[in-house]
């Protein structure tokens, strides 16, 4: 018989985490404000975080998508959903992730199908808040996003929580299942979970999880705005000018001067290079002014339909500061170089460019993405170098790809949204 959730260990835990929630409140609310001076979204609405809604959609599917990444994973699935007669409330910790689900779905929000909310605080009163008044029929967490309080209400409620489009790195797995582990028992608590892998499932599994189900990765089933692909296709040439051109994406706090040094090494070379938060633009301007480059801000240089405001732009490096143009930003390279590699928080997302037939580089650190970043670099259609001698050798003398073997590479793993469907059907009660 199944161990009861949350047994004697983790009530105890759990008692001393809302203790500390408790404790760190003031913490919490003067990290969001000053958060909020760089981006207000941080500071607005903060009645939701405590389960404050106004006329919230009842009886919906829930999606909660901490951030872009997770945001833009859990797209399609929702599209799907959509089509079935869905409704959708999606829950945020991030305005990145926040404004991704207002942009994608501004008009099913506008027709009362889905509506976007920060999800609430650790505390028991603000799910309790949240679960009464939003009544959703289950739960969806993207990725693998363990959050204790959400966790034990959606139990003690009754509301199915599962985790969405999930992998265990190694990494945290390790580190989970030794000493008292009680970030791997937490995921008992969940109602079951729809993984990447066999490999994600057996490491679920041997945690404590229930109810796995082997779906894939929903990210290769993103829908591809083919406005932006027309307009980086009007834009290109006016930027590259005809040179070779890298899209940097997703670029991480820590990577820069490495990223601006590698440029700086390279001639006849264009760079499209993208932050991965928009509090960062600024500061990332700055440091490729201080670098001498020639660069220009697609806030400054291109227009609203993404045209250059200067027909001849004299520069080598466009930044991209903004949200929800990385597509355009992508079809306007040859190959892309993936952020967060060379940090040991780990790269990010290397679907999209893929998805535009575009190889992919990536640093050093790839346990976040371990499926299907393993798989695409046995592929031949992801170079992972190790140093940054490495990644300049890289840009500088390009290891060939074809349109076929990247092509070959997506149709293996495509189909996340169909197998996910499926699972989520019989993984509901009754």
């Amino acid at each position: 018989m199944a161990e009861r959730f949350p047994n004697l260990k983790m009530r105890f835990a759990l008692a001393g985490y809302a203790v500390l929630w408790w404790v760190l409140l003031p913490v919490i609310l003067i990290y969001l404000w000053r958060r909020g001076r760089k981006d207000p979204l941080y500071f607005q609405k903060l009645g939701e975080r405590f389960g404050r809604y106004d006329n919230p959609l009842k009886n919906p599917v829930w999606v909660h998508a901490v951030s872009l990444g997770e945001m833009r994973s859990a797209t399609p699935l929702i599209r799907a959903l959509l089509a079935q007669g869905e409704t959708i409330v999606t829950t945020h910790f991030t305005p990145a992730g926040r404004r991704e689900a207002m942009r994608e779905f501004a008009d099913e929000i506008a027709a009362g199908q889905v509506q976007v909310l920060w999800v609430p605080f650790e505390y028991g009163f603000a799910y309790r808040h949240f679960l009464r008044r939003v009544a959703p029929k289950y739960g969806l967490v993207m990725e693998i996003e363990i959050w204790p309080r959400m966790i034990a209400a959606c139990r003690k409620h009754g509301t199915p929580l599962f985790i969405c489009n999930a992998q265990y790195p190694a990494k945290s797995y390790a580190k989970d299942t030794t000493g008292l582990g009680l970030r791997a028992g937490l995921l008992a608590g969940f109602a079951g979970g729809f993984v990447k892998s066999e490999t994600q499932r057996e490491r679920f599994a041997s945690a404590g999880m229930p109810n796995i189900h082997v779906t894939g990765e929903l990210r290769f089933d993103q829908p591809i705005p083919q406005a932006r692909l027309d307009a980086a296709a009007a834009t290109r040439q006016a930027l590259t000018k005809g040179r070779p051109s890298f899209t940097l994406t997703s670029v991480v706090e820590g990577e820069d001067a490495l990223y601006i040094d590698m440029i700086r090494q390279t001639q006849g070379i264009f760079f499209v290079y993208v932050p991965r938060a928009p509090e960062r633009f600024d500061e990332v301007a700055q440091m490729l002014t201080d670098a001498g480059l020639r660069f220009a801000r697609r806030s400054v240089l291109l227009n609203s339909d993404l045209i250059p405001t200067d027909p001849n732009p004299q520069i080598d490096v466009l930044l991209g500061d903004s949200m929800g143009e990385m597509y355009f930003y992508l079809a306007l390279c040859d190959r892309a170089i993936v952020g967060g590699g060379f940090v040991t928080k780990g790269a990010h997302n290397v679907i999209e460019p893929l998805a535009l037939k575009k190889p992919v580089i990536v640093g050093p650190h790839i346990w976040t993405i371990e499926y299907p970043a393993t798989e695409a670099i046995t592929a031949g259609v992801c170079h992972h170098v190790q140093t940054p001698d490495a990644l300049l050798a890289a840009v500088q003398n390009p290891t060939p790809v074809t349109d076929a073997q990247i092509t070959d590479f997506f149709d293996a793993h495509a189909g996340g949204v169909r197998r996910t469907l499926g699972a989520i059907r019989k993984a509901l009660p009754g």
